[in-house]
């Protein structure tokens, strides 16, 4: 549709919708997870834009997310993609970046795993199952909101990709 109908808005608008509860919910608590530690370093690194700057990296990541598969797909009319799932990738990303000494954990693992590792693991996955392409999933859209995320946050202040650098070795 935005390729044979010229409706640019659907790079925004597809964030918006959810294939299910499940989808919906998933994204909400991942935002929620992480979009407190965005929110908290934006405010003290930058006072007076910091939700500018929130937005600018949610939308950027929904729109941004959805450039591969639009490319890839754009002729393919019964082609759809639906989830704010770029935009949570690209807010995780940020955390990662802002906090890299931080800690991801999961219910089967008891140990936290270093957030810069879980980012690299991220990436790797999303880019295999992407190549994959079995499910229905938008893996693209996992990888490309996560690069968003990451170069977004590092284009607002340089100096994190240091302090990043320094943290991991």
């Amino acid at each position: 549709m935005i390729h044979h109908r010229n409706e640019w808005p659907r790079f925004l608008s597809y964030g918006l919708v959810h294939a299910d509860w499940i989808h919906l919910l998933v994204n909400m608590y991942v935002l929620w997870s992480f979009g407190g530690i965005v929110e908290e370093i934006f405010t003290l690194l930058f006072p007076a834009r910091w939700f500018l700057y929130f937005l600018m990296l949610y939308a950027g990541g929904i729109a941004f997310s959805t450039l591969y598969d639009f490319g890839k797909y754009k002729e393919e009319p019964h082609y759809n993609a639906v989830g704010a799932s770029g935009a949570v990738s690209a807010i995780v990303f940020s955390s990662i970046v802002l906090y890299p000494q931080g800690k991801i954990f999961f219910f089967f693992i008891p140990v936290g795993i270093p957030s810069y590792i879980f980012g690299a693991l991220y990436l790797v996955y999303s880019a295999y199952m992407a190549r994959k392409s079995n499910d229905n999933i938008g893996h693209s859209a996992h990888f490309w909101g996560a690069v968003f995320g990451a170069v977004f946050t590092i284009i607002l202040k340089p100096s994190l990709f240091k302090q990043l650098l320094e943290q991991i070795i």
